[in-house]
């Protein structure tokens, strides 16, 4: 895909569709879990700073959403779901999986840290290729 008929508005709205979820998956859904698994707590997440902290993920967002854009090209939200389930399984969850077991990590934090990304990219593929 060349730069030129890349649609930056859907990589954005597609990099800005992980701080909901974010907020949902790492909030009420798993919050609690995360934090017993990680060993962060609320005074640390207080203490951080937030144009930095959410200012980086933002920017790993789009390089994600960018790369998803490349891979779907304009073949439509079926691909683009497909895609980015097939990305974040083969890509990343693999990949922090191989990490997770060399640093003796819980499955659960896995199947936490990757359920996100799975959900992510599929929302992200499924924006991307419906707005190609």
């Amino acid at each position: 895909m060349a730069t030129h008929s890349i649609n930056w508005l859907a990589i954005l709205v597609a990099a800005l569709a992980a701080f909901p979820l974010g907020f949902l998956w790492y909030g009420a859904l798993f919050g609690k879990a995360w934090m017993a698994l990680t060993g962060v707590t609320p005074e640390q997440g207080k203490a951080a700073n937030p144009l930095k902290l959410y200012g980086s993920v933002f920017v790993l967002n789009v390089v994600i959403a960018l790369s998803l854009c490349w891979l779907i090209g304009d073949r439509g939200v079926h691909y683009g779901v497909h895609m980015g389930l097939l990305a974040s399984v083969a890509f990343f969850a693999t990949g922090l999986g191989i990490n997770y077991l060399f640093e003796f990590r819980k499955l659960r934090l896995w199947l936490i840290n990757c359920g996100y990304m799975v959900v992510l990219m599929v929302i992200m593929g499924a924006i991307l290729g419906a707005w190609h």
